[in-house]
């Protein structure tokens, strides 16, 4: 579409860095107090908030009970290494799957509803 700038650029961006104070893109940088700078970000208006990449934002996330929809994708690769999906928990969580697709004969999509 001429004229019409795609998704992401119009999109609000957050990165989470614990060294970085700016960061390009028009985003805004948090990270110093993660609970709290999320959690106000939970609380304004608008639709979902998508976290991409990180694992180990994810991990903290999840520890302090901030992430309520994981949408995991998996590819069918041996890789070797890498981070862990999940980090040990203090506390179990629980999780219902509420969705699957597959993209193409190798890559499935897997959403999860945390249980509260």
């Amino acid at each position: 579409m001429r004229g019409r700038s795609p998704f992401w650029r119009r999109t609000p961006k957050v990165v989470v860095s614990r060294t970085l104070d700016k960061a390009g893109w028009d985003a805004r940088v948090i990270g110093k107090n993660l609970a709290e700078e999320v959690a106000e970000l939970k609380r304004r208006p608008g639709k979902d908030i998508l976290l991409t990449g990180g694992a180990q934002v994810a991990a903290s996330l999840t520890e302090l009970g901030l992430l309520d929809d994981y949408r995991i994708v998996v590819h069918p690769v041996v890789l070797g290494g890498g981070p862990r999906l999940f980090w040990e928990p203090k506390d179990r969580i629980d999780m219902t799957l509420v969705d699957s697709r597959t993209f193409d004969t190798k890559t499935v999509l897997l959403r999860y509803l945390r249980q509260r």
